[in-house]
């Protein structure tokens, strides 16, 4: 019934144009990176039961007791577990089944992803109305962070083979729309939740219903329109690699098996690891730190956030999910920008001007927030995210170059769990620092203060690993009679394919599909854009 999504129906034939594959996978990206604007939901759900203001629970409750109550309003660390397993089961479930996604192909895998996602949604609404966190941990928290998982991954082995001759723009296109998902989904929920709101609900589970539905359907589209070359494809008059072995590349192949045997393997986890625990915890609290930390400036009104009213309040939340939005702009283009970049200058180099820069710009936050200015304090967490997200599409590539391309995949998967681990130190320091300042009575901008100087700490460690990584020793690399046996593992009609024809120049005819595909993925982006754009002029007037 399902042989439709088997992976030798996938392989694409010689003259198909590869450029169709982006779109496909941005459709996924796109969706799943939802996941960084869930900040948006934060504020009203520590009201769900209040309506207008939080129904606090009385001091002395045990924390079961917090977890299982249906009478008060949830706290804010309660909440931040969801985006804590996001990235949790992103990172284990990546690693888990990276092996199986090679085996059966990444429409296989998007068609799983993408009910992971959608039905993450469902269930986390039906742990709003019913207002049982427990639910939403285990919607969007685990079955949509198994949808994360094989969903991200899926894309990035796939697109590197398609372009062997711009591997680090390969791996940003792969990756960038997971930074502009939570572009598209903030302001978008943010309407929803204002359009569902009445005076017995938030708009929160009907808004969760809402984007459930939309992400399933897009999920689908992009799985079912994925292609894989067949084995020993090359691009159209590309001869081959040119020798650039002075940054690090090499063209041998390290057995996935072997990978962690590598100590550069563990120096690019500890860089993965410090350089999204430095950011993760800031972009799951984007929006509320805004709003904490200008209050009343963001509307022009000259009030800390704790006096004002409800329609600012709201005027406020709409300025922080612009915020979320601003970021996201620059998250997706940071992916492109830098992994592109790292083509020329290097991705140890890349990643030197990650940390260095990195750790300046987050000392500079502090000031910015100690005098005031929304500007500087905008303008320095875009950069920010630039690099946030240029790691994670350089990441790939830096793995490629190191351990070869055979199984890039499925190391990446492996890598991730730095992903799942930054996942759990990045918030749960953010709240810790958070929560020690509010039980001294500190709020607003100094309360901020130690996030951003314990932050650039990470990134000065971060900079000490990637000082470190060397070549990979020759005693880790395949043999070629290891790999030859690797190769006859293919499936037999991808043999018979790659045998019978070579690639040829794609058909003038599939340009006009390829205009369809990206026009499709970039509506939605270009209206985010829009938005974005519209809300940005407010912080700099």
């Amino acid at each position: 019934m399902f042989t439709f999504l088997d992976k030798k129906l996938t392989i694409a034939k010689p003259d198909y144009n590869r450029w169709l594959v982006p779109p496909a996978a941005l459709a996924i990206h796109l969706s799943i990176g939802m996941a960084y604007g869930f900040s948006v939901f934060w504020l009203p759900l520590e009201r769900a039961v209040g309506i207008k203001e939080p129904m606090l629970c009385p001091q002395g409750m045990s924390w079961l007791a917090r977890v299982f109550t249906t009478n008060y309003d949830w706290e804010q660390s309660m909440l931040g577990w969801m985006f804590t397993l996001f990235f949790v089961l992103l990172g284990s479930s990546a690693a888990l089944f990276g092996g199986w996604l090679e085996r059966n192909g990444p429409r296989k895998a998007g068609v799983v992803a993408a009910f992971c996602w959608g039905g993450g949604f469902f269930v986390s609404a039906l742990g709003v109305h019913y207002h049982q966190v427990i639910l939403m941990w285990l919607g969007s928290g685990v079955i949509g962070g198994c949808g994360l998982g094989l969903g991200y991954i899926s894309p990035v082995s796939t697109l590197v083979k398609w372009f062997p001759d711009k591997r680090g723009m390969a791996t940003g296109m792969a990756i960038m729309g997971f930074g502009g998902g939570a572009m598209i989904g903030m302001p978008l929920a943010d309407r929803l939740i204002k359009h569902y709101t009445t005076s017995a609900s938030v708009g929160v589970w009907e808004t969760f219903v809402t984007l459930g539905c939309i992400y399933l359907v897009a999920m689908l589209c992009g799985a079912f329109a994925y292609r894989i070359p067949a084995p020993g494809w090359k691009p159209h008059g590309w001869s081959g690699p040119v020798d650039t072995s002075s940054h690090l590349i090499t063209q041998d192949h390290v057995h996935v098996k072997n990978a962690h045997k590598a100590p550069q393997f563990w120096l690019l986890w500890a860089v993965l690891c410090l350089n999204v625990s430095a950011g993760i915890g800031i972009i799951y609290m984007a929006s509320p730190m805004l709003q904490q930390v200008f209050g009343g400036r963001l509307i022009g009104v000259a009030k800390p956030f704790g006096g004002l009213d409800a329609k600012q309040l709201a005027l406020v939340a709409t300025v922080g999910a612009g915020f979320g939005g601003l970021l996201s702009l620059f998250n997706i283009g940071g992916r492109i920008f830098w992994a592109s970049l790292s083509d020329h200058i290097g991705r140890k180099r890349t990643y030197f001007i990650f940390f260095v820069l990195g750790l300046l710009l987050y000392v500079s936050a502090a000031l910015a927030a100690g005098l005031g200015s929304v500007v500087l304090f905008v303008v320095v967490f875009c950069v920010i995210l630039t690099m946030y997200g240029g790691g994670f599409a350089t990441i790939p590539a830096y793995l490629a170059d190191l351990f070869g391309t055979q199984y890039v995949g499925a190391i990446h998967g492996r890598l991730l769990t730095a992903w799942s681990t930054a996942g759990i130190l990045g918030p749960v320091l953010v709240n810790s620092i958070l929560k020690y300042q509010a039980d001294r009575g500190i709020v607003g901008a100094s309360a901020y203060n130690p996030v951003f100087y314990t932050v650039a700490g990470l990134l000065f460690l971060g900079f000490i690993s990637n000082l470190l990584v060397r070549p990979v020793d020759k005693r880790h690399f395949m043999t070629e009679d290891e790999l030859e046996e690797e190769w006859q593992l293919a499936p037999q009609e991808a043999v018979a394919a790659t045998a019978a024809v070579e690639s040829t120049k794609p058909i003038a005819a599939s340009w006009v599909k390829v205009g369809i595909g990206w026009g499709l993925v970039m509506a939605p982006l270009g209206w985010a854009i829009a938005q974005t754009a519209k809300t940005a002029m407010g912080f700099f007037r």
